[in-house]
């Protein structure tokens, strides 16, 4: 049976859901007339409950998806079809510590505080304060998130926490950041990152190859639906097609030692050329840019 304080999904004739909390008197009017939320509490999941004009309602326990998707937004969230793979991909579990920076409105925080378990530890930054608000009030909404850290932070001087087994990041320019990762995580950790645009993949990929990362994975995820009609089954006429691109790595140091012994074919010699050509252009700009700043400073000598 829902207890007090409890969150209870109830259900519609026509389907439509409703989320409330279990809390005296916090009863729901509308078209179908009267439901009270003495008779829910009476009820229990898994049954019936009719308001007063006799419309049945169905009672359910909410799932992790339904959480997820009715979380309070004030930014764009990631989709359930997408947490579900991030979470496997980082391996968060009952124990792990994970770094996440983008807490946004706390779609994707939730889930990784709900799987990490009583021993998890998540710690999320977020470079405004409104949404790490609203992250929070979200969390406390689901009644998850005693295992969450949240950090009014701006992730371009660093993480404020380290030694973490998974790290994810949902922030517009993931590339700028990469070079703090190392020192946030522990050997061999898997890292995760969103982003909206093929031109923010390729811009990441060419700060990832500069390593210590290995085992790059970029992926789309699509959900297609079907109409669970036995006779006549065919797709749904909409689906959720393109939410994001998930790119994926691991730490991983010495990766000169295993590349030298592989033996590369003529399409991977002419790839790692390219690559060891992005690798000296790279290093030749912030050899340029250094100098700039090192001119600049000697000429800053206060005259007027």
């Amino acid at each position: 049976m829902p207890k007090l304080g409890e969150l209870v999904l109830l259900v519609s004739p026509r389907g439509k859901r409703y989320m409330r909390r279990v809390e005296p008197d916090n009863d729901i009017h509308g078209t179908d007339g009267l439901l009270k939320m003495a008779d829910i509490m009476s009820a229990g999941y898994g049954s019936i409950v009719h308001t007063h004009k006799g419309k049945p309602y169905r009672v359910q326990r909410p799932t992790l998806h339904d959480l997820v998707k009715g979380v309070k937004r004030q930014t764009q969230v990631i989709y359930p079809k997408d947490i579900g793979y991030i979470c496997m991909k980082l391996g968060v579990g009952n124990g792990v510590k994970v770094i996440e920076a983008g807490s946004g409105s706390g779609s994707l925080t939730l889930a990784l505080s709900w799987f990490a378990g009583e021993r998890g530890q998540i710690h999320t930054h977020e470079a405004r304060e409104e949404f790490m608000n609203l992250c929070r009030r979200n969390l406390d909404w689901a009644g998850v998130g005693q295992n969450v850290t949240l950090y009014h932070h701006d992730i371009a001087n660093g993480f404020l926490v380290n030694d973490a087994d998974a790290l994810f990041l949902d922030v517009r320019d993931p590339w700028e950041y990469v070079r703090h990762i190392p020192a946030a995580i522990r050997p061999g950790a898997v890292c995760g990152f969103l982003v909206p645009t093929i031109d923010q993949v390729s811009s990441l990929l060419v700060e990832l190859e500069k390593g210590p990362f290995d085992e790059v994975e970029v992926s789309e995820l699509l959900l297609r639906g079907w109409k669970a009609v036995p006779d006549r089954m065919r797709p749904n006429d909409r689906m959720i097609a393109h939410t994001g691109f998930l790119i994926f790595c691991r730490h991983q140091e010495g990766l000169e030692q295993v590349k030298a012994q592989v033996s590369l074919g003529t399409r991977e010699r002419k790839q790692e050329a390219a690559r060891l050509e992005r690798m000296a252009a790279s290093r030749s700009e912030d050899h340029d840019i250094a100098g700039d700043d090192l001119s600049d400073a000697d000429g800053d000598n206060g005259d007027e």
